[in-house]
C-alpha cells in the first residue's frame, strides 16, 4: 500500500533554548510509503542503493518465522516477487555491504542471521542469489542456553577493504564476548567463508542484545543492550576490546532496538535509536562534543507512526523525486516497513544532506 503527501507540516520536537534535553512533543511523523505486508513478522530492514539508477534501489527486509524469507521491496513499498528468499529458518536481522570479492569480481551481498539453524545466509545482490553453500555455522562450540541463536548483524567494511560480519545472538556471557566478529572472504568457489578474528562486548543481562550498526568511516560498532543503553566498541579488532562509551542510558519506555546513522559528513550525523516501547527514536550525535568524541548527546526525540519498530536503517542519498535528501525505513508490528524522507525526521532541528 503507498500513501502519498500524508506527511504532516506541523512542527516536530524543538529543541529548548535554555535546555541541553529535547522539549517533549507528541507530533507523529508520517511514512509517505507503507510496504505490502509479509506473511509473519517483519523486523529489520537494510537498503541497497542501486548506483547507476538510484530510483531502482531496493529495500530489503526480514520475515522472522520457522517458515520466514527475505523480502526485496521496490522504492514504491512493492514486493518484488522474483527476488524473494522463502524458506529460511527465522531470519532476524539482515545487513548488506558492497564490492566483496567474489571469483574475482566486486559483489554486492545481503546477510542475514538465521536463529534456528545458526548460520548466516548470504546472497549476491540485485540478483538475491546465494553465495554461501547453505549457510555459514555462527558461534560454534558454544553451549549455553540460546547462545547460537543468532539475533543481530551487522558488516563492517575497513579502510583496506577487509569486510567483516558482527554478529550477535540471543543470549551469552556477562563478562565479554557476547559479539564475534568474522573476516568475510572468497572460499575459493566463489562463495563465502567466514573466520573468527575476535570475541567481544560487555551485557547487561537484563534482556538480549539485538541490534547492531558499525560506522565505516569513523570505525565504530554500536549495539543494543536492550533496557540497557547502546555501547560504542572499535570495529578494527587490531584496537582493543575496550568498551568506548555507553549512552542512551536514561529516558527510554522499554527496549533499545534499531540503530541507524544518517552521515551528514564523513565525520559528522545522527544516531538514530528505536525507543520501541514509545514508538518513538532517540537521535543523538554522531560525533560527540569537541572535548569528548565519545560523549554523544541527545539531541531530538521523533515520534512515528510506526509501532513498536525494530529494525530500521537509513541512507543519506538522493533516490528519486519522494527520497531527495535520503530514506529511513522503519519496521513496523502491522507486518510491514514504513519508508520516511529524511527531511521529514529531521524537522528543524537537525541537518539535512
Amino acid at each position: 500500500m503507498r500513501r502519498n503527501n500524508i506527511f504532516s507540516l506541523a512542527p516536530l520536537a524543538l529543541l529548548s533554548l535554555t535546555s541541553c534535553k529535547p522539549t517533549a512533543d507528541t507530533t507523529e511523523v508520517k511514512p509517505v510509503v507503507i510496504t505490502q505486508p509479509v506473511k509473519y513478522d517483519t523486523d529489520d530492514p537494510a537498503i541497497w542503493i542501486n548506483k547507476a539508477d538510484p530510483s531502482k534501489s531496493l529495500v530489503i527486509g526480514t520475515d522472522k518465522d520457522a517458515d520466514g524469507a527475505l523480502y526485496v521491496f521496490d522504492l514504491q513499498g512493492k514486493i518484488i516477487e522474483d527476488k524473494v528468499v522463502r524458506g529460511l529458518k527465522r531470519p532476524n536481522n539482515v545487513d548488506l555491504a558492497y564490492g566483496l570479492m567474489l571469483n574475482g569480481k566486486p559483489t554486492d551481498i545481503a546477510i542475514t542471521t538465521e536463529r534456528i539453524s545458526h548460520k548466516l545466509r548470504i546472497y549476491s545482490l540485485p540478483d538475491m542469489k546465494p553465495v554461501d553453500k547453505g549457510g555459514i555455522d555462527m558461534f560454534v562450540g558454544e553451549a549455553g542456553p540460546e547462545y547460537r541463536d543468532l539475533m543481530g548483524i551487522s558488516i563492517y567494511t575497513a579502510k583496506d577493504g577487509k569486510m567483516y560480519a558482527i554478529v550477535g545472538r540471543k543470549n551469552g556471557p556477562k563478562t565479554g564476548g557476547y559479539i564475534w566478529q568474522y573476516l568475510l572472504g572468497d572460499d575459493g568457489t566463489g562463495n563465502v567463508k567466514a573466520t573468527l578474528v575476535r570475541k567481544f562486548g560487555e551485557y547487561s543481562g537484563k534482556k538480549e542484545i539485538e541490534s547492531i550498526a558499525v560506522d565505516n568511516e569513523l570505525g565504530y560498532i554500536y549495539y543494543s543492550d536492550e533496557q540497557t543503553g547502546v555501547r560504542q566498541y572499535y570495529a578494527d579488532p587490531e584496537k582493543g576490546d575496550k568498551q568506548l562509551s555507553m549512552f542512551g542510558t536514561t529516558g527510554f519506555a522499554a527496549d533499545h532496538e534499531g540503530i541507524s546513522i544518517y552521515k551528514l559528513t564523513d565525520s559528522t550525523g545522527y544516531i538514530l535509536v528505536s525507543d520501541q516501547g514509545a514508538n518513538r527514536f532517540q537521535i543523538f550525535s554522531r560525533e560527540g562534543t569537541k572535548q569528548n568524541p565519545f560523549e554523544h548527546k541527545l539531541l531530538k526525540v521523533a515520534n512515528v507512526a510506526a509501532r513498536e519498530s525494530d529494525g530500521s536503517d537509513v541512507v543519506n542519498v538522493p533516490l528519486n523525486d519522494t527520497f531527495k535528501h535520503g530514506l529511513f525505513v522503519v519496521m513496523s508490528t502491522d507486518k510491514t516497513f514504513h519508508y520516511y524522507r529524511w527531511e521529514d525526521i529531521a524537522g528543524k532541528e537537525l541537518k539535512v544532506k
